[in-house]
């Protein structure tokens, strides 16, 4: 008997080779295609010079991204706050100006608008120069005053130039009248948090009729101002002050922010009203700039 024997099954070749390749894509296939995907993107990147790129990006950020035209407002807003800045400054100087004019206006014709050319940061509430001089009409004493009332007067004068003594000068005394009930007295400047916007007044009396909001005029006593001329209001009084009842008024005049004033000739000056230090002659030069030993 013939023994049996089992055929040879021949595998084909296309099925070997499919096992190979898949074997193989199992293994490095994920690699392969993130390779090809870098290589891909390397070259449409260097075609495009990256426009689509950044197209993409544009579009992915603009949701957290503000609006493009938001930095030309700002700075059309930026403009525009300017301009109106600029608008106010005009107005006021305009404002200021027209004060002045019909300040000037309502006195003699004698007298002159003057500009504020220097003040010393030591004596700020003490003097100030004055751009116009003898050439320009300015005498000695000349009263100075600006929209509100009586600044101070002229204690010095060269040929272009001239300085003023200021009511808020710790050191001047002007007689002054409380306008409603005539009650008369001093002022004097004072220093402090307050030196330059308020003086304190002595009353002669030693129970004055004065209140809160009186207004203050210069007095017919004192010969270094023009009777009448406004000075300020009544902030405060205190009667028990001794020897004499006093009050702090509040300045008009802006004082601590002068930048133009009218001078007016001088009144008579009486030789019992002297300054307390002698004055330089009307035809002396002097610095423009404030000095310390100027006494009203």
């Amino acid at each position: 008997m013939v023994p049996f024997t089992r055929p040879k099954v021949v595998q084909p070749r296309t099925s070997l080779r499919m096992f190979t390749v898949r074997r193989w894509w199992e293994r490095f296939g994920t690699q392969t295609l993130l390779i090809g995907l870098a290589i891909g993107t390397a070259a449409i990147v260097r075609q495009t010079q990256g426009a689509w790129l950044m197209e993409t990006y544009q579009w992915f950020s603009r949701p957290f991204q503000g609006d493009p035209n938001q930095a030309a407002l700002q700075l059309e807003n930026a403009q525009v706050l300017e301009l109106q800045q600029r608008l106010i400054e005009l107005q006021n100087r305009n404002q200021r100006l027209e004060e002045l004019l019909g300040l000037v206006q309502d006195k003699k014709k004698e007298a002159l608008a003057a500009p504020v050319i220097g003040r010393s940061a030591d004596h700020w509430w003490e003097q100030l120069i004055l751009g116009r001089g003898l050439k320009d009409g300015v005498q000695l004493n000349s009263v100075v005053m600006a929209p509100g009332g009586v600044v101070g007067r002229v204690s010095q004068v060269s040929d272009h130039a001239s300085r003023v003594v200021l009511l808020s000068n710790a050191a001047n005394q002007v007689g002054v009248t409380v306008s409603r009930s005539r009650a008369t007295g001093y002022m004097k400047g004072q220093t402090g948090q307050n030196a330059g916007t308020q003086v304190i007044m002595q009353f002669f009396d030693k129970v004055p009729d004065v209140r809160k909001g009186d207004t203050v005029v210069t007095s017919a006593f004192s010969s270094k101002f023009p009777e009448g001329l406004p000075v300020g209001r009544i902030e405060s009084i205190d009667l028990s002050k001794s020897p004499a009842p006093e009050a702090i008024i509040q300045l008009t005049a802006p004082i601590s922010s002068l930048e133009w004033v009218v001078v007016s000739p001088p009144n008579a000056i009486n030789p019992a009203d002297t300054l307390p230090t002698p004055e330089p002659s009307p035809t002396s030069s002097f610095s423009p700039s404030p000095s310390p030993s100027v006494q009203p």
